[in-house]
């Protein structure tokens, strides 16, 4: 039995047209992708399948993920704009890897071409089952965008090989991968084929992770290995920074590495829905709540800490040092659209809004060309500290860890499956983006349109137009930002009931109405839990689900001097181009000392404050100027 409440409307059944989203969606199909297979061609990424000894740029154990996550994103646009061109790039990358894998099945270039003898010796840190992870996606995707079957058999090869090396039964390794994917992977091969074997070795993997003995120490032992090279928290021999110190249904805090995390808690997700596993979905909601109410950026990044990419202690988000590495968001938005599928709460749409307006977009320049790993809430260009050199001021071309450009691809190629979700007898709307849907509900067809400007205004209009007229809910989320809203059918009032954060419309539809939704969207101040101490004393300037910050461009330096003036702001919301077209600045009274003359780092308090506009502009705009001081908390003045 199938727990799952709704399923997602897939991307290729909505079309896109929003003046937000849409260039965003072309910029990454022009200029993204596009940049990602030129630096994986320049870096030897795609050459990799290919080395021989001597030759230069030796791969590296995680490059196979890189090339396979730009033919997933790359896939995903080929639904949408067929490219004989695009597609000649993936044949030829599929044609290495073909040539490449070997007889038992076994594909990965850098256990082939560079340590062989070293195959399956360390799954703790050598990546070899993420990356299978990862091609199985990139194989999936490509056969649903073209139809051939050539990577999808290799990757079922693959599959089968790695089906005979794991596993409870003699001879087999009970093990599973230090970088978890593959199990969510399995998941999407198994929607793909319905060959039960596929769910089968995902709920192995999760299953069998975290029980002791602890697989990592048993190969550790055989690679002659005493010492472990991220234990976590001070504590010796502890596995929580791989999600490994203990069965996953055990897990009742956040821990380790934040992309690993929301890459298995993605995949538990995925599979109490496919087993009915309620123990499982328990686990993950504790794990999702852990997340939000304790180790959450305004932003919705995760993973506070530079050492190990990981989470920290509960409450512990510091501004200027914090990591959020891109990849983080990107793995929170999936773990929150796979809860809304188990449960239709608008908490997860929330945290999946929050992740994708901010923490993600932030992570990709406006040109699609540049990026960030980490994401700061604050920065302050330094002269090299090397214990900061996370924190960048400016948005970088690639990186020696490059996973976060083609995650980015891959996830706004892919941004339509997002937007809508259905049930037997409902159709859900979870984001706000102009777009129209072709959805089946109690077997009739329906197209739902939406026309909006969010989230730079909170009007919605929604068209539903069912081929006949049907009886069916309509679900209209609620943004837990939104204090006061408004709801009208044909221009009149209309009855609705609130469920888990969502407005229920529940009637007989005909083609043509139209419900007009009006989410007031003011400038609001956020503080944040006492507990948080790097922000006790600020504030930060939010509107819709936009985050805002200053920048040292408009408000020139020492942004941490500046306090703004929270008992009368007299907040004013004006277009600003300069930046990006479409976009609104947030201009509010504000103070800051005056810059006079010091003699030494300390005197008595003498100094004068003068008032000013502080003008803010969206977080995921940041650094595409020139580089600069940044703040999103500011002084309460």
């Amino acid at each position: 039995m199938n727990m799952r409440k709704n399923a997602p409307v897939d991307f290729t059944d909505v079309e896109i047209r929003d003046s937000f989203w849409s260039p965003r969606i072309e910029v990454n199909r022009k200029n993204t992708i596009p940049t990602v297979y030129a630096w994986s061609e320049k870096t030897g990424r795609i050459a990799a399948w290919k080395w021989k000894p001597g030759q230069k740029n030796r791969p590296h154990i995680f490059w196979d993920s890189d090339v396979a996550k730009w033919i997933e994103a790359a896939a995903y646009t080929l639904e949408k704009h067929p490219d004989s061109k695009l597609e000649k790039q993936i044949d030829h990358v599929v044609g290495l890897m073909g040539d490449l894998q070997l007889k038992d099945g076994y594909l990965n270039s850098y256990f082939i071409n560079v340590e062989p003898e070293k195959r399956w010796t360390n799954l703790r840190d050598l990546h070899e089952l993420y990356c299978a992870g990862h091609l199985i996606e990139g194989a999936v995707a490509y056969f649903k965008a073209t139809g051939k079957r050539k990577f999808l058999d290799i990757m079922l090869k693959y599959v089968d090989h790695i089906a005979t090396v794991f596993g409870r039964k003699p001879g087999q390794k009970r093990g599973y991968c230090g970088h978890e994917e593959i199990e969510l992977a399995l998941l999407k091969l198994y929607e793909l084929t319905g060959d039960k074997k596929h769910l089968d070795l995902s709920k192995y993997f999760i299953d069998e992770r975290g029980h002791k003995p602890n697989y990592f120490s048993i190969e550790a032992k055989k690679r002659g290995e005493r010492d472990l090279h991220w234990s976590n928290y001070g504590k010796k021999d502890n596995y929580d920074y791989y999600q490994a110190e203990k069965p996953l249904r055990e897990l009742d805090e956040a821990l380790g590495h934040a992309v690993r995390a929301g890459y298995i808690y993605s995949g538990m997700a995925s599979l109490a829905s496919e087993i009915d596993d309620k123990k499982l979905f328990e686990t993950c909601k504790r794990l999702f709540d852990n997340i939000i109410s304790k180790k959450m950026y305004i932003t919705g990044g995760i993973g506070s800490k530079k050492n190990g990419e990981a989470f920290s202690y509960e409450y512990d988000l510091q501004n200027e040092t914090a990591y959020a590495e891109t990849c983080a968001a990107i793995s929170l938005v999936f773990f929150s659209y796979r809860m809304l599928q188990l449960e239709p709460d608008s908490k997860y749409a929330d945290v999946m809004e929050r992740a994708l307006y901010n923490g993600v977009m932030s992570g990709v320049s406006l040109d699609g060309k540049a990026f960030f790993y980490s994401n700061p809430l604050s920065a302050y260009p330094h002269p090299g500290n090397i214990l900061e050199e996370h924190v960048k001021p400016e948005r970088q071309k690639w990186f020696g860890c490059s996973c976060c450009p083609s995650n980015v691809a891959r996830l706004l190629a892919s941004l339509g499956s997002y937007i809508y979700m259905k049930g037997a007898d409902e159709v859900r709307v979870n984001l706000f983006i102009s777009s129209s849907a072709s959805i089946n509900v109690n077997g009739s067809p329906v197209l739902i349109s939406q026309k909006t400007n969010y989230p730079w205004d909170g009007s919605v209009s929604l068209e539903i137009s069912p081929e006949t007229p049907t009886d069916f809910k309509v679900c209209i989320r609620i943004p837990g930002w939104c204090q006061k809203y408004s709801l009208k059918l044909k221009g009149t009032k209309i009855k609705f009931s609130i469920v888990n954060g969502y407005a229920v419309i529940n009637r007989k539809w005909s083609s043509g109405d139209r419900i007009e939704i009006d989410f007031e969207m003011p400038v609001t101040l956020v503080e944040a839990d006492p507990k948080l101490r790097h922000d006790c004393g600020k504030v930060a300037i939010q509107k819709g689900p936009l985050v805002y910050c200053a920048e040292e461009a408009d408000n020139g330096k020492y942004l941490y001097d500046l306090a703004i003036a929270v008992s009368n702001p007299q907040f004013s919301v004006k277009p600003d181009n300069s930046i990006l077209k479409g976009a609104f600045a947030i201009f509010a009274n504000a103070c800051r000392r005056k810059n006079t003359v010091w003699n030494g780092l300390y005197r008595p308090l003498e100094s004068k404050l003068e008032k000013f506009r502080l003008k803010a502009i969206p977080y995921f705009i940041w650094a595409n100027r020139k580089p600069g001081e940044m703040e999103v908390w500011l002084n309460r003045g």
